[in-house]
């Protein structure tokens, strides 16, 4: 008896093709989010507690994961979501 399996041969090829690279995709995902957060805490962040802490709690989340050597799949979601926040708050300081 076969089994057919639904899953998607491209993803689940990403993500091992992301797995071999762990350490270039690490040095990547360390630079646009430390500077990304960085900029959005320059640009005004800084002056509001709760700015501040939007910016801080995910980019910390994405460099304790990439600490914890976590599944490079857990990496890319907290790297996303904390450069969208980033990238919002930056438009709306700049806009501001």
């Amino acid at each position: 008896m076969t089994t057919i399996s639904n899953t998607d041969h491209s993803e689940s090829n990403f993500f091992k093709e992301s797995e071999f690279n762990r350490f270039g995709i690490i040095c990547i995902i360390i630079t646009v989010v430390g500077c990304l957060g960085g900029t959005a805490v320059g640009m005004g962040a800084i002056q509001s507690t709760l700015a501040l802490t939007v910016v801080i709690i995910p980019t910390m989340a994405t460099l304790s994961l990439l600490l914890a050597v976590a599944p490079m799949k857990q990496i890319f979601v907290a790297a996303t979501i904390s450069v969208l926040i980033d990238l919002l708050l930056i438009v709306y300081y700049l806009f501001n």
